[in-house]
């Protein structure tokens, strides 16, 4: 897999991928994390995507030319997550592709992050993710080196949320 430097050019495959994962979590039952409403037919969905792309650094992991996966870093977290006392780099979005689920993309645009931010002097990297359900999602974060920092519930407390932290 080569990752690549992405941009708001990426939001429609970004888009794609939202979509498949979001099916895919409801095909599991796991309707808690983003509901069944496809992340590309809602404009607020859209425009937050658009705005990942635009402001942070995208990166995206591809095999044999098509896009595996991305990630979306930034040097400040969400609103609803309080600062970090020191300069991070923000995971705002990760998503594989389905084709390439268990492949390792997700492990490889993790550490693509931290050497990123290492090579940036910074020694913080940290990641907010859906704490519902199974909590299959923190498991997989700190199966990935990070730790529980905080919970926080967002969408006027109806979705219950983690903050993990790596050091770098």
């Amino acid at each position: 897999m080569d990752v690549t430097r992405g941009g708001p050019a990426d939001v429609p495959a970004i888009m794609q991928m939202l979509d498949d994962a979001q099916d895919w979590l409801a095909s599991q039952g796991r309707s808690g994390q983003w509901g069944t409403d496809h992340w590309s037919a809602a404009p607020a969905g859209v425009e937050r995507i658009t705005r990942l792309a635009t402001t942070g650094t995208v990166w995206l992991g591809v095999i044999d030319d098509v896009p595996a996966g991305t990630i979306i870093t930034s040097t400040t977290p969400p609103d609803y997550v309080p600062p970090a006392p020191e300069p991070e780099h923000y995971v705002s979005l990760l998503v594989t592709a389905r084709a390439y689920a268990g492949h390792g993309v997700g492990a490889a645009l993790l550490a693509h992050a931290r050497a990123e931010a290492h090579t940036a002097g910074i020694g913080l990297l940290r990641v907010d993710c859906y704490d519902g359900d199974d909590h299959r999602l923190v498991g997989y974060y700190e199966r990935q080196g990070f730790t529980s920092v905080s919970a926080f519930t967002a969408r006027d407390g109806t979705w219950p949320g983690r903050v993990l932290a790596l050091r770098v």
